[in-house]
């Protein structure tokens, strides 16, 4: 049962870490799309000075 037991909160700890680690990346690629655009916006300003 002890076995069980630990190998269930492992699976947990596993699937939440994993979880958290696709959000970070989700939030990363969503930070790096909108500096991306924001450049893309400064340098067709720049161009139509």
């Amino acid at each position: 049962m002890a076995d069980n037991y630990l190998e269930k909160k492992y699976e947990e700890l596993q699937a939440r870490k994993a979880k958290e680690q696709r959000a970070r990346q989700v939030a990363w690629k969503k930070r790096m799309d909108a500096y991306r655009k924001r450049l893309e916006e400064e340098k067709a300003a720049e161009h139509d000075k």
